[in-house]
C-alpha cells in the first residue's frame, strides 16, 4: 500500500494568516479586539494591510498604517475598556467581516457603556484593509 501523502493543510490562523475559512475571519477579528482590550498596539498593527483605512463617527479618515498607529497611541477617545461580542459574520467569498456587540469603557474620564457595529474587509493575506465602526453615539 502506498505511503499517504502528509497533509499540506494547516490550521495556524496567525495575525497575517490567509483567510481562506470562516473560522480563520472569525478567529482573525476576535483577536482583534482582544489585542485593542489588551492595549496591545504592536500586535493589533500586524492584523492590518500597511494602505489601511478606517472610518469612525465624528472623525477623519485614518489612512495607512502610520496614521493607525498615532490613533492608538495618541487620538483613541476610549481606554479601559472591553467589547462584547454579540454576532460576528462572516463572508469569505468576499473576505469580509461585521461584528455587533457593546463596548464599555472610559471616554473623556467618564465611564460610558454603548453599542458598535463593525464591518471588516481583509486582503488577500489575510490582512484588514478597510474598518468601518458604527455606533450608537454620534462620536467616539
Amino acid at each position: 500500500m502506498p505511503a499517504e501523502a502528509p497533509d499540506e493543510r494547516t490550521t495556524d490562523d496567525s495575525a497575517a494568516g490567509s483567510p481562506e475559512t470562516d473560522a480563520n475571519l472569525e478567529s482573525h477579528i476576535r483577536r482583534y479586539y482582544e489585542r485593542v482590550d489588551a492595549e496591545d498596539i504592536e500586535g493589533l498593527l500586524e492584523l492590518f494591510a500597511p494602505d489601511v483605512t478606517y472610518y469612525r463617527p465624528g472623525q477623519d479618515v485614518i489612512d495607512g498604517k502610520a496614521d493607525l498607529r498615532a490613533f492608538y497611541e495618541e487620538g483613541r477617545p476610549l481606554e479601559d475598556g472591553s467589547h462584547d461580542l454579540e454576532m460576528v459574520l462572516v463572508d469569505p467569498d468576499r473576505r469580509a467581516v461585521a461584528v455587533r456587540g457593546r463596548f464599555s469603557g472610559v471616554q473623556g474620564g467618564e465611564s460610558v457603556e454603548f453599542g458598535f457595529a463593525d464591518h471588516h474587509e481583509f486582503d488577500a493575506n489575510g490582512l484588514i484593509t478597510t474598518r468601518h465602526t458604527y455606533t450608537d453615539r454620534d462620536s467616539v
